[in-house]
């Protein structure tokens, strides 16, 4: 079984995720160590981090489909997974945006990719508080103030990409 360290590096828990996703593709592995290794990397925001770049950008179907064995990890914590799965939505909604500015539609595609495996996590994982941080979210967006602002000026979204990451969470809030 393969388990992530405490300090697991980013780049770390990118190598061990991408071990996982090779291993589940070839059936080596049971859900209940699916669920254990991805509730060890989800343990440290260096770990989440690298599980959630690899887990939905990775370009097989496993993705598309969480496990409950997936689900129960991202449950086990809440408050790293609940923040990286509102920016997750937010980045890749902006980003499939600016790859077709710059005619990049391959790009854009697998942006696109990784906002909708994103939203279907985050209709399926069932976390309160990943409805505050989404509700948050939205409150920066609108308000320009609030816990997302730094993060909105730091990626330098403009109106339109706002106006997007507000239509995708709306989205995912829906019943």
């Amino acid at each position: 079984m393969l388990i992530a360290s405490p300090d697991i590096s980013f780049e770390g828990a990118i190598a061990l995720t991408q071990e996982l996703l090779a291993g589940l593709e070839a059936e080596q592995y049971i859900d209940e160590a699916t669920q254990a290794t991805i509730a060890s990397l989800v343990q440290s925001p260096n770990g989440a981090r690298g599980f959630f770049v690899t887990y939905l950008t990775d370009e097989r179907p496993l993705g598309d489909r969480p496990t409950s064995g997936v689900l129960a990890a991202l449950q086990s914590a809440p408050t790293t997974v609940a923040p990286l799965l509102t920016k997750n939505l937010a980045m890749s909604t902006a980003m499939a945006i600016a790859h077709r500015r710059a005619d990049r539609e391959s790009m854009a595609l697998g942006s696109d990719r990784v906002r909708s495996r994103t939203a279907r996590l985050i209709g399926l994982v069932n976390l309160p508080n990943l409805i505050q941080e989404l509700k948050a979210l939205e409150t920066s967006i609108q308000s320009d103030s609030g816990p997302y602002v730094e993060f909105l000026e730091r990626w330098g979204y403009d109106t339109e990409q706002r106006q997007a990451i507000q239509a995708a969470v709306q989205k995912v809030l829906e019943p």
